[in-house]
């Protein structure tokens, strides 16, 4: 381990050498490869580009956020600004490094959007790949992941994107064969271990001070990381939850279909967005942040409302304000 780190601070130095002209070109590949630019981009496919893709995507990313913030815990790996004060941080962030959650993301988010455009599968393809290779090499470029956080993030977010690709088919027609109380005890089962999984992953973690030796390189670039954190794991199960209660629910009412004038789309998108920026800024302005079970549990249940507004709560609206057309039952 100790070769990885030392042969992946070389080569981050010594692509940082290629000058600071990459810097804000390197900040926009990592901007698509980012949590927030997917959660941004789900609703809009879901609502008003393609609700099967919306789905699919939708899922992707929940389910790719908690198995990385899972293996986070467990491998602990650091970042190479918090070793070497020659690598220059250009970012911040507060988790552990391996795997890289943007290259993982990438790999899987953008290549379950290439399957969706059939007419142009072949180049969805080549840019979806392209953009996964630019945003792996951003991150070794902003100083966040050595070479081998980033491969094994590609590798995860492929084998997700696979897994995707395989099952969904399946998975969803096996539950479309349950009650709408079944297809919701078993989103909650899903969630809760995902849950479990974080919690056990965390373990060795307790207690957990940050390294004395990586501090002064760490507070260079920003506040000191807090690593150990679980919140993101109850992020993801919550987000999952709430999604599927959502498809689950507007399944049963016909499904939702994303058909209509631009104008209404378009709409669809800001009114919709203002439901998530409520329930997702304004409730996280209130509520209690911490690592203790009260704050985590309100988070879980604020990213529930989240993915059930997605799903579900915004196409009702729509429905009932006449901007977008509801199903025939």
């Amino acid at each position: 381990m100790d070769i990885l780190i030392q042969n992946g601070i070389d080569w981050i130095i010594a692509i940082q050498s290629l000058g600071s002209w990459l810097e804000l070109p390197m900040k926009f590949f990592t901007f698509l490869g980012n949590d927030n630019f997917f959660f941004l981009v789900l609703p809009l496919v879901y609502w008003s580009v393609d609700a099967g893709l919306g789905l699919r995507v939708a899922f992707v990313l929940a389910t790719s956020d908690g198995l990385k913030c899972i293996l986070k815990l467990l491998f602990a790996g650091p970042r190479p600004y918090w070793i070497s004060s020659q690598v220059q941080a250009l970012s911040v962030e507060s988790s552990f490094g391996v795997p890289s959650g943007h290259a993982q993301n990438s790999a899987a988010l953008w290549g379950i959007m290439a399957s969706g455009v059939p007419a142009y599968r072949r180049w969805a393809w080549i840019t979806a790949f392209t953009l996964a290779i630019l945003i792996g090499f951003s991150r070794l470029f902003l100083g966040m992941h050595f070479v081998h956080d980033v491969i094994i993030g590609w590798l995860i977010g492929y084998a997700i994107l696979f897994a995707f690709l395989r099952f969904w088919d399946p998975v969803a027609a096996w539950l479309k064969m349950k009650t709408i109380g079944q297809q919701v005890m078993i989103a909650f089962l899903v969630s809760l271990f995902m849950i479990a999984l974080g919690v056990l992953s965390s373990i060795h973690l307790d207690n957990y001070v940050f390294p004395a030796a990586w501090t002064e390189n760490a507070l260079r670039s920003g506040p000191l990381p807090e690593p150990a954190s679980i919140q993101v794991v109850f992020t993801s199960a919550g987000s999952l939850f709430g999604l599927a209660v959502g498809a689950a629910w507007i399944a049963s009412r016909g499904g939702y279909q994303t058909e209509g004038p631009v104008a209404k789309r378009a709409l669809r998108y800001v009114i919709g967005l203002i439901g998530v920026m409520i329930l997702w800024e304004g409730l996280g302005a209130v509520l209690p942040r911490g690592e203790t079970w009260v704050p985590l549990t309100l988070r879980y249940i604020r990213y529930a409302l989240v993915g059930l507004w997605i799903t579900a709560g915004a196409p009702w609206l729509f429905f009932h304000f006449k901007l977008a057309r509801k199903p025939n039952m």
